[in-house]
């Protein structure tokens, strides 16, 4: 192991990035947060200044238009972005998995096409794998797709797809072999306006209420031969592999950026309220939850930064880094979410705190993109395929 993948220091530009995309969510995603979430409003508005401000150019290469930063960046904003709302955060992030797929097994021309657009903030991503009944279970896709000439027909429909409805570009995932399983998978790029592709009812969430979440419906969806990713049939299960192992580190980030909110929230709480004459932030009890959680924020941190370096870099361990991180990182924005809602109270308990819509949109970091259960089932496979080198 290089001693550099573990140097998380970051270039004076991307400090710059970081600390613009700062001060952007101090002026505008904390004034409308609440009231994105209240009205399940997508953030269209905060995505513009993000676009404004070259944000989506921050997460790709160059030679497609982006800031050529490398991928570490994107590991920064999701954690930066998520302090202060994990549903922007959602929305905004969810452009960049869309565009892995395309990245990782993209032609020149595909990749030309759809990430330089991506780039700019001229469109919007998503990322189509979840269905109705392959969840976890990804191996059960049903989702299929039929060659007819020189085009595809797909008939199939997605489940909990994040910017569904509003995204302008889907990387959708069929079966094009059923006889080959999941190895018989491909990746499609769909066009919103294409004909026959149509969205589910707004999913009513408990947390990330701005970022839409819906159904993505196919029924007899033509797709031009050139939208099949890479022009290679049955690549697809390879593409989501390497999607989710280098999106699963920006999720730990968004799982470290909610955790640090709630954790700053809870300090502010807790050096302003007053009980038996004086701030509780003075008793023990409080200083030792506090120091729970910040203890676990820092190990999260550094698990995702790890992670996030072995991605970037095709480690080969990186796949189960991704899932070290994004496990415990998750786990920790719940506990911190939790704890410093303990901390307000009553208060915490009432929409008048940020803490507790922190509280809500933390969950859903121990579901999407791989649940708890299953980034501790690759853990454990890695540990049982570890043990067998053991001497």
């Amino acid at each position: 192991m290089s001693d550099n993948l573990l140097n998380f220091a970051i270039s004076e530009e991307e400090r710059q990035v970081i600390e613009l995309t700062r001060q952007i969510c101090e002026e505008h995603v904390v004034p409308q947060r609440a009231e994105l979430d209240e009205k399940e409003e997508y953030p269209f508005k905060i995505l513009e200044k993000f676009r404004e401000a070259g944000l989506p150019a921050a997460l790709f290469d160059a030679e497609y238009g982006g800031l050529g930063m490398g991928m570490f960046i994107n590991v920064l904003l999701a954690e930066t972005v998520a302090e202060y709302c994990l549903g922007v955060q959602t929305a905004f992030g969810a452009t960049k998995l869309g565009a892995l797929p395309i990245e990782f097994g993209g032609t020149e021309e595909q990749k030309k096409k759809y990430l330089t657009a991506f780039a700019s903030g001229e469109k919007i991503g998503a990322f189509a794998l979840t269905e109705p009944n392959a969840g976890s279970d990804v191996p059960n896709l049903s989702t299929w797709a039929e060659k007819k000439g020189d085009r595809y027909i797909l008939n199939g429909t997605k489940q909990w797809i994040s910017n569904a409805g509003v995204a302008d570009v889907y990387t959708v995932f069929a079966l094009t072999d059923k006889s080959k399983g999941p190895r018989g998978m491909s990746c499609f790029i769909v066009e919103k306006n294409t004909r026959g592709l149509s969205f589910g009812k707004l999913e009513n969430k408990m947390g990330i209420r701005c970022s839409h979440t819906r159904q993505v419906i196919l029924e007899d969806v033509e797709v031009p031969e050139e939208n099949l990713v890479g022009l290679k049939p049955n690549k697809g299960f390879i593409h989501a592999l390497l999607t989710l192992n280098a999106s699963r580190p920006a999720v730990a980030a968004s799982a470290v950026g909610v955790a640090t909110g709630a954790y700053k929230e809870a300090v502010k709480y807790t050096r302003q309220r007053e009980q038996f004459g004086k701030n509780i932030i003075n008793f023990q009890a409080v200083q030792h939850m506090l120091a729970d959680m910040l203890t676990r924020i820092e190990a999260s941190r550094l698990l995702t930064y790890r992670a996030a370096r072995y991605a970037a870099n095709r480690h080969p361990e990186t796949a189960k880094f991704s899932a070290i991180a994004k496990y415990f990182a998750s786990e920790t924005a719940v506990y911190c979410a939790n704890h410093g809602l303990q901390l307000h109270g009553g208060y915490g308990f009432t929409k008048d705190y940020p803490i507790e819509k922190m509280y809500r949109d933390a969950k859903i970091l121990t579901i999407y993109e791989g649940t708890s259960q299953i980034q501790m089932n690759e853990i454990g496979a890695y540990i049982i395929k570890e043990a067998g080198l053991l001497k």
